[in-house]
């Protein structure tokens, strides 16, 4: 259960040759296609492929369509309304996570929806507060960099962090990042060697790199200006008080689709972050 017993920095190429069996991810909204690898087994970075001119490959993905896939993928420790923040803060190895969120025509993503959240230093994860959790929004050029610490293993699994990524006004990815060299790659079910990050040693930490494509092409959804009114602007379809546009403060409540929800972090309303779509910044009630 110790995070620091296990090598984090080691590549081990038979890690790499495992396939994936998952029906869903040819079902789902974002398919899975393979992230070559280069010499010596360590993950390419969709930023290295840029330069081809080539549509890149999505980030793989499961989704509707096997109840158990997504039960895998997600995990039963998600919880929405994560703290807006960047650094997570805990004892352990300290890591940093860093990369870009591209589209497929190899342009950046900006302010894509980040929300991480793992396991601690015991493999524990926090379910009645929000220790190592965090959401976090990618800067005008899709980068993005999260502090936290190497996770803890727990029966079942290898080392792992859970992410959700969503480009304005599109669908939710929802993954994982794996660490090369893991022993428990070769015999965790979940696990895909296009979900590697690059890891290296860098003091007494870890610092980890891995780029996300999203299944879209073509330009983004221009971004809204923001407004400076607080009284949000009644929507015409699914009806409510919600808009985009509208800069919403903690606290505030508006009506959605016939339902209320509560705002748990300020933020610039975006096309496609209709409450629903967004537990890390809408709460029910």
């Amino acid at each position: 259960m110790d995070a620091e017993n296990t090598p984090v920095e080691e590549f081990d190429e038979e890690n790499d040759t495992r396939g994936i069996s998952r029906k869903t991810l040819l079902k789902a909204a974002i398919i899975g296609a393979p992230i070559p690898l280069l010499m010596g087994g360590v993950p390419a970075l969709a930023r290295d492929a840029r330069q081809e001119g080539k549509l890149l490959d999505p980030t793989p993905f499961c989704g509707s369509g096997d109840p158990a896939t997504i039960a895998q993928t997600e995990g039963p420790y998600f919880k929405p309304g994560s703290p807006l923040r960047d650094t997570l803060t805990g004892a352990g190895t300290l890591l940093t996570v860093s990369g870009y969120v591209f589209n497929r025509s190899c342009q950046p993503v900006a302010n894509a929806l980040m929300d991480f959240w793992q396991a601690d230093n015991a493999g524990n994860y926090d379910n009645s507060g929000y220790t190592f959790r965090g959401h976090q929004f990618t800067n005008a050029q899709g980068f993005y960099k999260l502090t936290t610490i190497v996770p803890g293993l727990y029966p079942g699994r290898t080392r792992h962090i859970h992410v959700k990524v969503q480009a304005p006004g599109k669908s939710i990815l929802t993954t994982q990042l794996y660490f090369p060299g893991e022993p428990r790659n070769n015999t965790d079910t979940i696990y895909d060697s296009r979900l590697l990050m690059n890891v290296r040693s860098n003091g007494s930490g870890r610092e980890g790199t891995y780029d996300f494509v999203l299944n879209f092409t073509g330009t983004q959804t221009p971004t809204p200006t923001p407004t400076n009114s607080n009284t949000p602007t009644p929507t015409s379809s699914p009806g409510g008080t919600w808009a985009a546009g509208t800069n919403y403060a903690a606290g505030a409540v508006v009506s959605y689709g016939g339902s209320n929800y509560r705002c748990l972090q300020g933020h610039t309303a975006y096309p496609g972050w209709e409450p629903p779509n967004v537990p890390a910044l809408w709460q029910r009630i």
